[in-house]
């Protein structure tokens, strides 16, 4: 897993044994375990990593007016009883929520109103809830509802 994953070397004498994966992918999910040994001692944890994604389809920059699906995956063992997607415009202000059983969301013709953060939360059967956080960008045009600009002949028009 080099060069992402790394140890605190200046947290180590303070007991903090702290593993930091950066970025985190599918398939580092699983059983992990730490071993410390000290004289004669020997400390062991274990630590289970649950990887959640959120992929845009199609990949890439999302376009104004052509069809988004977001979808929302753990790598969590239970069954997927709810998905719901929160779409926060403003920080603090839920604009919009969406509950249902598939972990994809299609937007139609996403507009610039859709940009900004949304979140989805999985549910699942042993009641254990999960969620992410995405951030979502929209190339487009978000300037006046009527495009007219007029200008002083003369003048620049930008």
């Amino acid at each position: 897993m080099k060069p992402r994953v790394s140890l605190q070397d200046s947290t180590l004498r303070n007991g903090n044994f702290s593993l930091r994966i950066v970025p985190v992918r599918n398939e580092d999910a699983g059983l992990y375990e730490a071993q410390v040994k000290y004289k004669t001692e020997i400390h062991s944890c274990h630590v289970e990593l649950g990887v959640i994604t959120v992929t845009l389809s199609p990949p890439g920059p999302v376009i104004e007016n052509e069809l988004l699906l977001m979808s929302c995956n753990s790598s969590h063992p239970a069954s997927l009883v709810e998905v719901c997607w929160f779409h926060n415009k403003h920080p603090g202000l839920t604009s919009r929520t969406f509950c249902s059983l598939s972990s994809t969301l299609s937007i139609l013709y996403p507009a610039m109103s859709d940009a900004g953060s949304w979140r989805c939360q999985l549910r699942y059967s042993d009641k254990e809830i999960i969620s992410a956080t995405f951030n979502l960008k929209i190339l487009g045009f978000d300037g006046p509802t009527n495009p007219v600009v007029y200008a002083a002949a003369g003048s620049a028009a930008h």
